[in-house]
This record gives C-alpha cells, structure tokens and sequence, in this order.
C-alpha cells in the first residue's frame, strides 16, 4: 500500500538557502530510488527556516531502505549538520475520503 511520508526540518539561523541547495542536489537521487513516487519540497512562507519534503512511496519498507542508504552514503550527517534539532518523519495512508 503506497505511504505518504512528511518529513519536516527546521534549518540553522541563516543556513535555511544552503539547505534548500543541498536538497536541490540530492533529490534527483531520490526521485530515482527503487520505490519511491514522487516527492515536493515546500519552504514555511512565514519561517523559511522551515522545509517540508511531501513524499510518496509504494511502501515504508522502501522508504525506510531508502532512509537507510541516506544514512550509509553519509547524506544524513551533512543535511543534519545545518539543522536545529531532529527532523520529524511522520507517516500517513491513503483514506477513501
């Protein structure tokens, strides 16, 4: 069953533009990854500070695989380095609504 996937980042006082460049460079990749729909990046209009990826995939199995392989390739640790504090990763599904 596809899953969508929120995760929301909150960059450091004056890091929020590098941020949006470094997501700019990775998410071809992740567009690309085994499982994975589709993905958005939206930027708070009132805390620009703030980035929302709005991502789509056929599972959260694969997501998690994906999350895993950021981890292993060392994306994480350099997106983290310009955040304050932790992301938020929350998972929805689909309703019949």
């Amino acid at each position: 069953m596809p899953v969508t996937v929120i995760l929301e980042v909150k960059a450091k006082q004056g890091m929020a533009e590098s941020l949006v460049s470094m997501f700019k460079e990775i998410l071809p990749d992740t567009r690309a990854y085994d499982g994975n729909i589709d993905i958005k990046l939206v930027q708070n209009q009132d805390d620009p500070s703030v980035l929302v990826a709005v991502e789509q995939w056929g599972t959260r199995a694969s997501y998690e695989q994906y999350l895993a392989w950021r981890t292993e390739n060392g994306s994480l640790a350099a997106i983290a380095e310009q955040l304050d504090g932790p992301p938020i990763i929350r998972y929805f599904d689909p309703t019949d609504a």
